[in-house]
């Protein structure tokens, strides 16, 4: 049974969502009998990089408040990581564009490195401060899961897996999603955010008892706060 996941590098319920979706995922039954795939949403596309800028000054700014809310706001997400044993550094973040990480990532998927992909770019950004839009940083996370350094760079260099970024974001609009981290099982039943571990492991049965139904429509969407959005302050 397959398990497609939207998210954004740089989106930090995405991160805490992983975290959730693995604990639940070890609490399946049939967890061996899963197949995850990561899919790439941008929640800004437009989104440019700023080196020059803290994420703090950075979130104040784009939504007309003090850098003390912002602080504030960071500090109740990185509580949060730290729950599910995540280490957030906020004040070590790069404000970055992810495109060119997602075109990253859809090369590690291709190669079936698509999870340890996830992880690496995700530590990267939260946890050790790396600019995800920084080729030298990029190929330097593709040597570490097993990507060839040409490879990365030549993409770096092309349009290479444009095409499968947009592809997967038009997927995406096609059903709905309007905000990450956001989980599809068995192309039917979805969860959106940072969901409980217990609220996965009871989709994924729910869902397994359904297994054998054909092609069947995306019908039950648990909704949560926990979901990076344009609207939400906290991304």
């Amino acid at each position: 049974m397959k398990v497609d996941i939207w998210s954004d590098v740089r989106c930090p319920f995405c991160y805490i969502g992983k975290r959730k979706f693995e604990k639940g995922l070890e609490q399946f039954a049939q967890k061996n009998k899963i197949e995850v795939v990561w899919h790439s949403f941008e929640l800004d596309p437009s989104f440019e990089t700023r080196i020059d800028v803290n994420i703090y000054d950075y979130l104040a700014e784009r939504k007309g408040q003090s850098k003390e809310w912002s602080v504030q706001m960071h500090k109740q997400v990185t509580d949060m990581a730290k729950e599910v044993g995540l280490e957030y550094n906020f004040d070590k973040a790069v404000v970055a564009n992810s495109f060119n990480a997602h075109r990253v990532l859809a090369l590690a998927k291709e190669k079936g490195l698509a999870d340890v992909a996830e992880e690496k770019m995700f530590k990267a950004y939260f946890t050790d401060g790396k600019n995800i839009d920084d080729n030298d940083t990029l190929v330097k996370i593709g040597k570490e899961i097993g990507v060839e350094e040409n490879d990365v760079r030549s993409l770096l260099t092309s349009e290479e897996y444009v095409q499968q970024v947009r592809d997967d974001e038009m997927r995406a609009h096609e059903i709905g999603v309007n905000g990450v981290p956001f989980f599809v099982i068995n192309n039917k039943y979805a969860v959106s955010g940072a969901q409980a571990p217990e609220t996965f492991t009871q989709a994924l049965q729910h869902a397994w008892s359904e297994y054998e139904i054909k092609h069947p429509e995306l019908i039950n969407t648990a909704a949560t706060n926990d979901v990076c959005s344009v609207d939400n302050p906290n991304c």
